[in-house]
């Protein structure tokens, strides 16, 4: 059974926005479907934030897919440098993802090592990332890195600021199917 985990962000949580539409759309197409909430989302940790998604997962397979949003993003990516040389997953949407701490100390903890590009994507050959045109808080310019380091194909949608709840985002349509084209399944 395709599994897919849906990573939230910095101060999210799992019913929080589209996750919990997203989660019902992927389930009523059969896919088993995991929400975690993430260790202390006011004040994240990588340490903390990876150890939680990695006893989450368990045993990744090419069964097993990812969707992030915002600092889920890189914590899902840090989750692939993790990863043992035979593991690998079978794709990652990236939604509002960045590569920087975007000025907050408080995400320091995310970026204190370089992010392990060639490694990541030896883990993964499927990625793709969304983006708004006006999201306040992550610049467009983040698209061209996940592009040239991951070869992912990038999404541009107009109009939906950080794809967050506060932002009323209850639905993203635009993750659905890009799941269900790198699982290969019909919407």
């Amino acid at each position: 059974m395709k599994r897919v985990f849906l990573i939230h962000g910095w101060e999210g949580y799992p019913e929080e926005g589209w996750r919990p539409w997203l989660k019902k759309e992927l389930e009523k197409r059969k896919f088993h479907v995991v929400v975690p909430s993430m260790p202390d989302p006011k004040n994240p940790t990588i340490d903390k934030w990876l150890t939680h998604l990695i006893n989450v997962v368990g045993n990744p397979d090419e069964d097993s897919y990812f969707v992030g949003h915002s600092l889920g993003c890189i914590t899902i990516l840090r989750y692939l440098e993790s990863l043992k040389q035979n593991e690998n997953v079978g794709g990652v949407i990236l939604v509002a993802g960045f590569t920087s701490n975007l000025g907050f100390d408080q995400l320091e903890s995310f970026f204190k090592r370089p992010i392990a590009w060639e490694q990541i994507e030896t883990k993964c050959k499927n990625f793709i990332a969304i983006h708004s045109d006006n999201d306040p808080y992550v610049s467009l310019h983040y698209s061209t890195f996940f592009k040239e380091k991951l070869g992912a194909e990038i999404i541009i949608e107009n109009n939906m600021k950080h794809f967050s709840g506060e932002d009323n985002i209850t639905k993203l349509p635009v993750a659905l199917e890009s799941i269900l084209k790198i699982t290969k399944n019909s919407i």
